[in-house]
């Protein structure tokens, strides 16, 4: 078996080992200590151990393991005190010793952070607020193990060796069938992650343009009908494929495949979730059978993944098998409510619809309240969920990111029509360009103000903050996306002044109303409403940076006022008098109120509004002719770069 050995010296307090990492060390008793990355490595590491050294006791311990910990504090302790003792017998000449190898570390470690791969991962930790003592270990690479994040200074000392593979590796042809691996898991309170960043795939963003489809067939038949019946079937319809596509990104983010398998069972969900989008509009007459038939296609075969992986990773048995329940329960009430008439089958599927948003729920309460039910409880559950996968948060907030832009994109299309007219400058033109700017205020408030310079992200905050905004997310795009199919329908409304339908063309004008229902009043208006909220939800869910020199407004008092320009959004469907044009444009007010006044607060008092506080500098990179270069500069010459030799030894060199 290989492994390494640390010597005396490089077991002080300060001192990172620079090697491979640590499999195995020497107890002061002369008891050698090998270590296990996962319980199945140590199963077939002892059984190697045991063949090989047949008379020579060693203990074994897991990576990061109670036990592990305890021995590594022995063997500390031992090599201290026999640096203690060196200390007193060689004196000054110890102590110079030790000053010259604290100053050799400390410079080599600065050498590694300026390291191109050492860069890339500060960065990347410090966006999503990882603390220090995140562990990582490697995938791919012969000694993988924990670590310390990088923004503690310490690295792998074979990331260049890794750099190389990933390049050997381009060109490379995608395997049939890959072994799943957990990306990121907790154990005992830590969590380990893969040293390869998580990025969103190109067929998730495949998956989203079904969704641009699936919202512009729900969302417009809801306008079209503005009542409550309809307001019925828009939200049980949407949180069917919700719950689908936060399944599947949750499978995407917790496994690592990447293989043709993959591919195709990606493509079957998309299949079973088209059938779904195509019996949507007449689930509660006549298609209702076959919209159950198709959501429980797409979240059995995601159940049936989990119970497989049961098998294929057994490390994270407990949660596969709660997964698997999780989804087999709500899938029998669904079945369950086919043979239901309405409007009993409303009561089983609103206590299915529970089940499936709030499954996650139920484990989480598990996790935090099986010690305070029972002792034997808390121990069961140590013991089964003692492996769990973890969600990575990078992956969570792009793929979510890019579902939200996805929403404020259908806004955007909804409100395009086509004139009829030669000179389109009228009040349908100006609706539009309303409706424009809301859809605008909605994506900056959320991307570039409630998503912007965080200290702490709300995944990262507590369980609490990190479950709320999850949830609340669903709200959120469902307001919003009824908020703007009315809205679509109020563009081409001709109740107001300067808007004769005849300048609509024929599809248009048909669907042109003179009288606004009070349905779509309230479809409008509360939907944005109710969007504004749950925004301010989620930005109360975040820690925000907070500036040096202050800020002009405290964040409590913004959400004050945004939480005000709500309930004045509720209010608003009951002003009976107000035309298309008047409701737009009070709306528009409204949001761009809450936009000024959020960017006027976040700023700090001593900061102009206006122009910027330093000159900017511009870098340019060019090859320069090393002995020109250094014959002008010795003779104190003016360099001009076009005039510069094309000959002799060529150089990088950055002017600014």
């Amino acid at each position: 078996m290989s492994g390494t050995t640390t010597p005396a010296a490089s077991t002080s307090g300060h001192h990172h080992h620079r090697g491979r990492r640590l499999r195995n060390f020497i107890l002061p008793d002369g008891r050698e200590v090998h270590i296990a990355l996962s319980p199945e490595e140590a199963d077939s590491l002892r059984q190697r151990l045991n063949a090989v050294r047949k008379d020579q006791p060693f203990d074994l311990v897991i990576n990061g393991s109670p036990e592990h910990l305890d021995a590594l504090k022995k063997a500390h302790s031992h090599h201290q005190s026999r640096r203690e003792a060196l200390r007193e017998k060689h004196g000054d000449a110890y102590d110079e010793f030790e000053n010259v190898r604290s100053e050799l570390e400390a410079l080599g470690n600065e050498l590694h952070m300026l390291t191109d791969h050492a860069v890339s991962l500060d960065a990347n930790f410090s966006k999503y607020g990882y603390s220090a003592h995140l562990r990582t270990y490697d995938e791919g690479g012969s000694t993988p193990g924990s670590s310390a994040s990088s923004i503690s200074g310490f690295h792998d000392s074979e990331h260049e060796r890794k750099d190389w593979e990933k390049e050997r590796s381009n060109g490379r042809v995608m395997k049939i069938y890959k072994k799943p691996t957990v990306r990121q898991y907790f154990h005992k309170g830590l969590l380990w992650r893969a040293s390869e960043t998580t990025e969103v795939a190109s067929f998730e963003l495949f998956v989203d343009l079904l969704y641009v489809g699936i919202l512009a067939i729900n969302g417009d038949h809801a306008s079209e009908d503005p009542t409550g019946y309809e307001l019925l079937r828009f939200t049980i319809t949407f949180i069917m494929s919700w719950k689908i596509w936060t399944d599947m990104s949750l499978i995407v983010s917790w496994f690592e495949t990447d293989d043709i398998i993959q591919r195709i069972s990606v493509l079957f969900i998309m299949s079973c979730l088209l059938g779904l989008t195509t019996n949507m509009l007449d689930a509660f007459e006549h298609t209702y059978t076959q919209l159950v038939a198709f959501y429980l296609a797409a979240r059995l075969f995601m159940g049936a993944y989990y119970l497989i992986l049961i098998f294929l990773i057994p490390m994270i048995r407990g949660m596969m098998i709660a997964s698997v329940i999780m989804t087999v329960i709500p899938s029998a009430l669904w079945i369950g409510s086919i043979y239901l008439e309405m409007p009993v089958r409303l009561a089983l599927i609103w206590v299915t619809i529970a089940i499936d948003l709030s499954g996650t729920l139920f484990i989480i309460f598990l996790f935090r309240m099986g010690k305070q039910i029972s002792a034997r409880l808390g121990a069961w559950i140590d013991k089964v969920f003692e492996f769990y996968p973890a969600t990575n948060i990078e992956h969570k907030t792009e793929r979510t990111n890019a579902f939200v832009t996805l929403v404020f994109g259908y806004s955007v299309v909804a409100i395009i029509y086509q004139s009829a007219t030669g000179f389109g400058l009228n009040a349908f033109f100006g609706k539009a360009v309303l409706g424009l700017i809301q859809a605008f205020c909605f994506n900056w408030i959320y991307f570039e103000l409630d998503g912007a310079d965080l200290f702490s992200h709300a995944i990262r905050r507590n369980v609490n903050s990190a479950l709320i905004w999850g949830a609340v997310h669903l709200p959120f795009i469902m307001s919003y996306v009824l908020g703007a199919a009315a809205l679509s329908k109020l563009v081409v409304a001709h109740d107001c002044p300067d808007a004769d339908e005849h300048n609509l063309t024929e599809f248009y004008a048909h669907k042109s109303e003179g009288e606004i229902p009070m349905g779509l009043r309230w479809f409008y208006c509360a939907g944005l409403g109710i969007a504004l909220f749950c925004m301010g939800i989620i930005s109360l869910c975040h820690i925000h940076k907070d500036p040096p020199r202050g800020m002009r407004l405290r964040k409590s008092f913004r959400m004050a006022n945004r939480f005000g320009v709500c309930v004045i959004l509720f209010a608003l469907p009951t002003a009976h008098d107000l035309n298309s044009l008047q409701l737009i444009s009070i709306v528009t007010g409204l949001l761009v109120w809450v936009l000024l006044l959020e960017l006027w607060g976040v700023s700090c008092p001593e900061d102009s509004l206006f122009g910027q506080k330093s000159q900017c500098k511009y870098t340019a990179r060019c090859k320069i002719s090393k002995k020109d270069l250094e014959s002008r500069v010795k003779g104190g010459e003016v360099i001009k770069v076009e005039e510069l030799s094309e000959k002799g030894e060529k150089g990088m060199y950055e002017l600014s």
